[in-house]
C-alpha cells in the first residue's frame, strides 16, 4: 500500500489482498456484539435531501473521468496504523444505531490499519438522497483504543446489510471495489468486485475504489435492496446499480457505466476472486492435515455456442494466464463444486460450505475471453485466483462502455446442466503397477456423473477423447463406470517430453458423435511434481 492508502499490490487479494479472510470474518462477527457497558443512547443523523438517480450517478462519473485523477490522502496515517488486528478486534459496532433504510438494516465498518479511506454513505428514497452523517457514536471504542485519536476522522471504512435479527450479515462491501455475500449456507468464501484493471501483468495492477453508496430499500422487480456506487481510480470512474435478493443463496442484478482517463493494458469485466490451495489433484504439494483447502475447486464457463467447459483450478508454481476465447459468452463462474465435509475436516472455517458464483452476462458482450489468473501460494490466508472476462477490444482514454449482467450465488451452477459434469480430477504415477513406473509419465483420472451416465454400461460404446497440446503424448486412455456410483471414470497416461514446462490438456467422454459429458480442461507443471520436468 503506498502512502495515500492505495492499494497498489500486483496480485489479486482477499479485501485487501494483504487481509486475511477469516480475519474479516472474526470482525464481522464481533461487530454486532452488545456492549460490556451502556452507552449513553444514539440517533444516526442525516443531511439534506438532493436529487438521485442511476442517470445523476452516472452523469458524475463521466465527469470525474475527465478530469485528472485526486488520490485520497489519507487522514492521520500514523494513527490509523495503530489500529491493528487487535485493536480493530475491540471495536464494536453498536445495535442500536443500525441504520434501516425501509426493511434493509445497515451497519458499519470502522476505519483502520487495512482500511484507511473513508466511503460516504447515503439512503436513498422518493428519488431524493440524504447523507448519514458519520460520528464515532455508532462504535463502541474502548477508551484505551488508539481509535479515540481518529475521532475527528469522518467516514466509514464499508457497511454491510444485516438480517432482521442483526445478529449476521448476507452481503458487505469493505475495500477497494470488494464485495461478497454468504451464499446459501451463510458462509462467506470469494469475492467479487466491480472492475479488475491490470490484474496478472507484470507492471501493478490498479485498485479503483467505491467512493460513494446509496442505499434504496428494494428496487426493479423483486428485488430487497439496490445498492448504487460511485467508483474512481487512476485509469477508470464508473456508476454501479446492484439490486440485490437474499433467498436460498444470493442474486444480484448488476449495472455498470465505465468512463476511462487512461487506456489500460488488461480489462476485468465481472471479476472473481478466490483461494485455491490444493485438493485431490495436486495434495503432495502441500504439508497439511487436512485433505484439502480451497475457497472454489474450478472455473466452470458455457460458451456463446452452448459448450459447457470445466477447467480444474491450480496453485502454479509461477504466475500463469489463461485465456478462453469466445464470443457473447453465457455466464462463467468459479464453483465449489465438492461439497463434502469429509474432503475438507475443516468445522472451523466449512470449506464445503462455500459459494461458488456466477456470471450471467446480460445482452451481446461481444469478441473476447474469459480469463483466468492462478498465483503460487503456500497458505491458505492468501487470495491466488481471478477470474473475469475480457473485451476484445481494450478501451482507450475518452471510452465508455457499460455491461449488464446477473451474478448468482450458491451451491452450483444456477441450471442443472445437460451434460455430465466433472467431479473430481486426481493426478499420480503412470505405468503398470508391479513394474517400474516410467519418471516421464503422469496419469489422469477424471470422475464424471449426470447426465444420464448412470443408464450406460461397458458395452455401450462410451469413449475417452483426449487430446493434449506440445510437450506431452497420450500413452494409453480407457474409461469405465465407477461400482456403485453411476459415475464414469476416464483414465490416461501422459508422457512428457523433456524439458516440457507446461502442458495443455482436453478431454471428455463421447458415446457415438454425442458428447456425453462437459469438456475438462486441464494445465500440467511437470516441474511442480518432483518426479521429471524442466529445469
Amino acid at each position: 500500500m503506498d502512502s495515500t492508502g492505495a492499494e497498489t499490490a500486483h496480485r489479486p487479494g482477499r479485501i485487501p489482498s494483504w487481509v486475511p479472510a477469516a480475519w474479516l470474518l472474526a470482525l464481522a462477527a464481533f461487530l454486532w456484539a452488545p456492549a460490556a457497558e451502556a452507552q449513553p443512547e444514539f440517533t444516526p443523523q442525516f443531511g439534506d435531501a438532493e436529487p438521485f438517480s442511476f442517470d445523476l450517478l452516472k452523469a458524475r462519473a463521466e465527469a470525474l473521468a475527465a478530469e485528472p485523477f485526486v488520490p485520497y490522502e489519507v487522514q492521520k496515517p500514523e494513527e490509523l496504523d495503530a489500529i491493528d488486528y487487535d485493536a480493530h478486534w475491540r471495536i464494536r459496532f453498536r445495535p442500536e444505531a443500525t441504520v434501516r433504510v425501509g426493511d434493509t438494516p445497515l451497519q458499519f465498518f470502522h476505519l483502520g490499519r487495512y482500511f484507511r479511506e473513508p466511503v460516504v454513505m447515503h439512503v436513498v428514497e422518493g428519488g431524493e438522497a440524504r447523507e448519514i452523517l458519520y460520528s464515532a457514536d455508532f462504535f463502541d471504542i474502548p477508551e484505551d483504543s488508539p481509535a479515540q485519536a481518529i475521532e475527528d476522522v469522518a467516514g466509514f471504512a464499508g457497511f454491510r446489510i444485516m438480517r432482521e435479527d442483526l445478529q449476521t450479515d448476507w452481503i458487505s462491501f469493505l475495500g477497494a471495489a470488494y464485495f461478497r455475500t454468504d451464499g446459501p449456507d451463510t458462509q462467506y468464501g470469494l469475492s467479487a468486485r466491480a472492475i479488475a484493471i491490470d490484474p496478472g501483468l507484470a507492471s501493478p495492477e490498479e485498485f479503483p475504489r467505491y467512493t460513494e453508496f446509496y442505499i434504496e430499500d428494494g428496487g426493479e422487480g423483486d428485488a430487497d435492496v439496490t445498492i448504487y456506487a460511485l467508483m474512481d481510480g487512476p485509469s477508470v470512474a464508473g456508476a454501479y446499480r446492484i439490486a440485490a435478493r437474499n433467498g436460498d443463496g444470493q442474486i444480484l442484478d448488476v449495472s455498470s457505466a465505465l468512463y476511462f482517463r487512461n487506456p489500460v493494458g488488461r480489462l476485468g469485466v465481472a471479476p472473481l476472486t478466490s483461494m485455491y490451495w490444493y485438493s485431490e489433484s495436486n495434495r503432495v504439494q502441500a504439508f497439511d492435515w487436512r485433505p484439502e483447502v480451497h475457497d472454489s475447486d474450478g472455473l466452470a464457463i458455457t460458451t456463446g455456442t452452448g459448450e459447457q467447459i470445466w477447467r480444474p483450478l491450480n496453485d502454479p508454481d509461477r504466475a500463469v494466464t489463461s485465456s478462453f476465447a469466445d464470443e457473447n459468452p453465457r455466464g462463467f463462474g468459479l464453483l465449489q463444486r465438492d461439497r463434502s465435509f469429509e474432503n475438507y475436516q475443516d468445522d472451523g472455517v466449512f470449506y464445503n460450505r462455500r459459494p461458488s458464483v456466477w456470471i450471467e452476462p446480460k445482452g451481446d458482450w461481444g469478441r473476447g475471453a474469459v480469463e483466468l489468473v492462478e498465483l503460487p501460494t503456500d497458505d491458505e490466508i492468501h487470495d491466488n485466483i481471478v477470474a473475469y472476462w475480457q473485451p476484445g477490444d481494450l478501451p482507450e482514454a475518452g471510452d465508455a462502455l457499460a455491461f449488464d449482467y446477473r451474478v448468482h450465488w450458491g451451491r452450483g451452477l444456477p441450471v442443472t446442466p445437460v451434460v455430465a459434469r466433472t467431479m473430481a480430477t486426481r493426478i499420480g504415477a503412470g505405468g503398470v503397477p508391479g513394474q517400474p513406473r516410467p519418471a516421464d509419465q503422469v496419469r489422469y483420472v477424471i470422475d464424471f456423473e449426470g447426465g444420464g451416465l448412470e443408464s450406460l454400461t461397458a458395452s455401450d460404446g462410451v469413449e475417452p477423447v483426449v487430446t493434449v497440446g506440445e510437450g506431452a503424448s497420450v500413452v494409453r486412455a480407457y474409461a469405465l463406470p465407477i461400482v456403485g456410483t453411476g459415475g464414469w471414470r476416464m483414465t490416461f497416461d501422459l508422457q512428457i517430453a523433456p524439458g516440457t514446462e507446461t502442458v495443455d490438456l482436453r478431454a471428455f467422454l463421447r458415446q457415438g458423435d454425442e458428447a456425453l459429458t462437459e469438456t475438462w480442461l486441464g494445465q500440467l507443471h511437470p516441474g511442480q511434481l518432483g518426479l521429471f520436468g524442466s529445469d
